[in-house]
C-alpha cells in the first residue's frame, strides 16, 4: 500500500471522514448490525460465507465496526492500517472473498449509515463515504489479489476450494477430536507456516446454508498431511451447540472427504528468532501452539522452549502424551501444565490459572520469544502477564478465535 492509494481522495473528502470518527466510537457497532441485517436480508446467500452463530452473538459487528473506525481515523495514512488489513485479507482469502462482492457490502454499508443517523448522515458525509469505501475496498482487493496468485505459485497450490479426505480421526479428549486430511486426488499439496489455520466448508442437515469454519493446522508442516483438531462446542449462556463442531464430531469419519481452503493467516512463528520461545495456550488453543512446538523441535533443536498449557482437568486436556514425549526427548524443551479444577489424581504443575508470580519463575527472562492462543478470558490475562514483566510488544504474539477482539485494554 503507498500514499498514493489515498490521494485519490481530496482532503475535503477526508476531512469529513474525519470528523465522522466520534459517530463511529458512538453508533459503529450499531451501524455494522443494521448493515449485516440489511445485506443478508437482501442477499441470503451471503450467508454461505458468514458465521452466523458469531452473527447472533454480536462478535462479527463488533469485529467491523473496529475496522471501519480503525480506517475512517488513519484515512490520510491508510498505511497505518496495514497490519490489520492483511489480518483480514487473510481471513477473505480462506472465505473465497470475490471482488465483486465488494460492492454489495459498500452499498449496504452506507445503507446502514444512513438508516441509524438519519438525518445527521448529511448528502456530504454520504458522498464522502462513498469515496472513501472505494478507496478502502481497493486496498483489499489489491491485497487480496497478491495473497490468491501467491498460492497460484505455490507446488500444490489452489484457490477455491479443494477436495480433502479424513484419513485418520482421532480423539484427543473429552471434548477435542483430530481429524487428518490428504488430497482426494493425490496430488502434492503447499507446506504452511506453523501457526496457521485453513476453512473447512460442510453442508450440515437442516440447515439451509452452507458452513464455513477456520480451524488451525495442528502438526507441523511436510508430514504428508493436514492435521486439526477441533473442539466440541456445547451450547453455553443460552446459546446453541456448535453447529459444524458438533457435526464434524459426531458425523465426519475416516473416509468422509471435506473441501477446505489453502492455509492462511498471519499468525505464525518465525523461525529467524533463535531467542528462548514461549509457547502458551488454554483450551483448544494449543493448536497452532502444537504446530510451532513440533516445528520449532525439529528446525531449532538448539532453541530453549517452554511450553505452557491450561486446561480445566485432564478430561478435557488434549496432546498431552504427545508434548510429554517431545520434552522428554529433547532437552532444550520444559512443559508444564496448569489445571483450574483438577479431577482426583490429576497431576499438574500448578493448580488455579496462570499468573504473574508463577509466570517469572518458570520463565525467568522477558527476552523471548512469547506466543499464545486460547479463549479470550485467558487471552487477555496472559496479555496482562506479559505487560507487568515489561515484555516488549514486539515479542507478544497471538491470535484470538473467531472475530478480532482488542484484548489488550
Amino acid at each position: 500500500m503507498t500514499t498514493q492509494t489515498t490521494s485519490v481522495l481530496d482532503h475535503e473528502t477526508r476531512d469529513i471522514i474525519k470528523t465522522t470518527v466520534p459517530v463511529l466510537q458512538e453508533h459503529g457497532t450499531q451501524i455494522t448490525k443494521r448493515f449485516y441485517e440489511l445485506m443478508l436480508g437482501n442477499h441470503p446467500e451471503l450467508k454461505n460465507i458468514f458465521n452466523m452463530t458469531n452473527q447472533r452473538k454480536g462478535d462479527q459487528p463488533k469485529a467491523l465496526a473496529n475496522t471501519v473506525y480503525a480506517a475512517a481515523a488513519n484515512i490520510d495514512n491508510l498505511e497505518n492500517i496495514l497490519p490489520v488489513v492483511k489480518q483480514i485479507a487473510h481471513k477473505h482469502k480462506s472465505l473465497n472473498i470475490k471482488p465483486e462482492q465488494y460492492p454489495i457490502v459498500g452499498k449496504h454499508l452506507l445503507l446502514a449509515i444512513k438508516d441509524v443517523l438519519g438525518d445527521a448522515a448529511t448528502d456530504d458525509i454520504m458522498e464522502a463515504w462513498e469515496k472513501a469505501y472505494g478507496v478502502i475496498a481497493d486496498v483489499f482487493i489489491s491485497v487480496e489479489r497478491d495473497m490468491y496468485q501467491e498460492d497460484l505459485n505455490k507446488v500444490g497450490g489452489w484457490v477455491d476450494f479443494r477436495n480433502f479426505k479424513v484419513v485418520k480421526k482421532v480423539v484427543e479428549s473429552d471434548v477435542i477430536t483430530s481429524f487428518y486430511l490428504e488430497p482426494v486426488d493425490g496430488e502434492p499439496f503447499p507446506a504452511y507456516e506453523p501457526g496457521q489455520y485453513i476453512t473447512v466448508k460442510v453442508n450440515v442437515d437442516g440447515s439451509p446454508y452452507t458452513h464455513l469454519r477456520q480451524y488451525s493446522l495442528s502438526c507441523a508442516p511436510g508430514e504428508g498431511h493436514y492435521r486439526i483438531s477441533v473442539k466440541r462446542e456445547d451450547g453455553l449462556n443460552g446459546l446453541p451447540d456448535g453447529v459444524v463442531s458438533t457435526h464434524l464430531h459426531a458425523n465426519v469419519d475416516e473416509g468422509s472427504i471435506l473441501p477446505i481452503s489453502a492455509p492462511a493467516g498471519d499468525f505464525f512463528l518465525d523461525q529467524s528468532d533463535h531467542r528462548p520461545l514461549v509457547l502458551m495456550s488454554g483450551g483448544v488453543g494449543l493448536t497452532p501452539m502444537m504446530s510451532m512446538l513440533e516445528t520449532a523441535v525439529r528446525t531449532q533443536p538448539e532453541r530453549e522452549i517452554i511450553f505452557i498449557h491450561a486446561a480445566q482437568s485432564s478430561k478435557v486436556h488434549a496432546m498431552r502424551d504427545r508434548v510429554t514425549e517431545i520434552s522428554e526427548k529433547h532437552a532444550n524443551v520444559k512443559s508444564y501444565v496448569v489445571y483450574g479444577s483438577p479431577c482426583e489424581g490429576d497431576a499438574c504443575d500448578k493448580e488455579g490459572y496462570i499468573d504473574a508470580e508463577w509466570l517469572g519463575n518458570v520463565v525467568p527472562t522477558n527476552d523471548a520469544a512469547f506466543y499464545f492462543c486460547g479463549p479470550k478470558g485467558f487471552m487477555r490475562a496472559a496479555y496482562q502477564i506479559l505487560k507487568t514483566h515489561h515484555v516488549s510488544d514486539a515479542d507478544i504474539n497471538f491470535e484470538i478465535f473467531g472475530p478480532a477482539e482488542d484484548i489488550t485494554a
